[in-house]
């Protein structure tokens, strides 16, 4: 079978769509050698309340520090992580399958000592892959050697890491030279994020861009069911 890979910035407790792409392929490359953009899902996400949707943002050091790479970007309140325990605390509780993943949430925030963003995000990323059975070798574009030109660096990527197939986000095709990936003999395809079951979340209206955390504790071991790369 050929080799399919993913090459995605890391995102804090991403949503539900991120997972079925990393479900999709065989590697996903987190690609932290890129600028740390701002008001961006690198260091936030949504969770739902009773007064509607909520921000749980990751406080990090950005002042002068304009074209820092997200592997760079360090955190800038070591507070962070027990605030975000106590708001999922405070919001999650009633939710039907909370306490079945209590303590593993509790670990994963309250024995965190990391300040590397990239670092906490592949943290939480392979510790929610355990909890959805995705098997998806994680690794980082620092493993590889990375060349200039935003298709070709994609391309150069697939050739290093054995790929015969690129799946790429959605929002991508702004960008992405197809022709290049034809001519080099790689298969492209993008992930389809239309048309998500919905399910029994807490606080309506249904919201389905919030951190895949929303679906664990709402259905549990049945949250692959309202995913697609399952």
């Amino acid at each position: 079978m050929s080799k399919k890979i993913a090459i995605v910035q890391s995102s804090y407790i991403p949503w539900k769509g991120y997972f079925d792409l990393i479900n999709s392929v065989d590697e996903f490359i987190l690609f932290d050698d890129m600028q740390y953009t701002r008001r961006d899902w690198r260091n936030r996400n949504k969770i739902k309340t009773p007064n509607g949707s909520m921000w749980l943002t990751i406080p990090v050091e950005v002042n002068g520090k304009y074209f820092q790479k997200i592997r760079e970007t360090v955190v800038g309140d070591s507070e962070w992580s027990r605030k975000h325990w106590q708001s999922i605390l405070h919001n999650y509780s009633k939710a039907k399958y909370f306490h079945a993943f209590k303590e593993q949430f509790h670990d994963l925030y309250l024995t965190l000592n990391e300040k590397s963003l990239s670092h906490i995000n592949h943290r939480f990323l392979t510790a929610i892959c355990r909890i959805l059975g995705i098997t998806t070798k994680i690794s980082w574009s620092m493993d590889y050697h990375l060349i200039e030109g935003k298709t070709e660096r994609l391309i150069d990527l697939c050739k290093q890491a054995g790929a015969a197939e690129y799946i790429s986000g959605p929002s991508a095709k702004g960008y992405i030279d197809e022709e290049l990936f034809k001519s080099e003999g790689i298969l492209l395809r993008y992930i389809d994020y239309s048309d998500y079951p919905q399910y029994d979340q807490l606080f309506p209206p249904f919201e389905h861009t919030v951190s895949i955390i929303d679906l664990i504790f709402n259905e549990g071991a049945h949250a692959s069911k309202f995913m697609k790369g399952f």
